[in-house]
C-alpha cells in the first residue's frame, strides 16, 4: 500500500473525528444553558432580555482594544509552543498578558451585571441568583448540630 494514501487517510480520519467530537460538545453545550450569568439573561422576560444582552454588548464593544490584544497574546503563547525551543519567559509573559485580559474583560462584564441587578426586580435577580448556584452547585442544606 502507498505510504502516501495511508497518511492521507489517517489525517482524514484525525480530522472527522475531531469534527465528529467537536460537533457533540456543541451540542451538549447547546442543550445545557443557563450556566453562568451572561447565558442567565435568556431566562429573563423578553423586555429585560433585550436590556441585558444591549449592556453586554457594549461591554463587548467598549472592550474591543483588550479583546484583541487577548487574542494576540493567545496566538503568540501558541507560536512560542511551536518553536522548536521553548522560551519559558517568553511564554508565561504571553499567557499573562492574555490572562489578564481575560480578566479585565470579565470584570467588567460582572459590573455591568451589578447594575443591572441593582435595578432590576426580585423576580429578575431570582434567575441570575439561580444561574450562578447552577454553575457552582448547590451547596447540601447544612446539617443541624446536637
Amino acid at each position: 500500500m502507498n505510504p502516501r494514501l495511508v497518511a492521507a487517510s489517517l489525517v482524514l480520519n484525525v480530522f472527522l473525528i475531531g469534527a465528529v467530537a467537536g460537533g457533540a460538545g456543541w451540542l451538549i453545550g447547546k442543550s445545557n444553558p443557563g450556566f453562568s450569568l451572561e447565558s442567565a439573561g435568556g431566562r429573563l422576560p423578553s423586555a429585560d432580555r433585550k436590556i441585558f444582552r444591549q449592556a453586554l454588548r457594549e461591554v463587548r464593544r467598549e472592550s474591543r482594544d483588550v479583546i484583541l490584544d487577548g487574542q494576540a497574546a493567545r496566538r503568540e503563547a501558541a507560536n512560542l509552543l511551536q518553536q522548536p525551543t521553548l522560551d519559558s519567559n517568553a511564554l508565561a509573559a504571553a499567557l499573562e498578558r492574555a490572562r489578564n485580559a481575560d480578566v479585565t474583560v470579565r470584570t467588567r462584564l460582572e459590573q455591568r451585571i451589578i447594575a443591572f441587578a441593582a435595578s432590576s426586580s426580585p423576580e429578575d435577580r431570582q434567575l441570575l441568583a439561580d444561574a450562578l448556584l447552577r454553575r457552582a452547585g448547590r451547596q447540601p442544606p447544612a446539617k443541624k448540630s446536637p
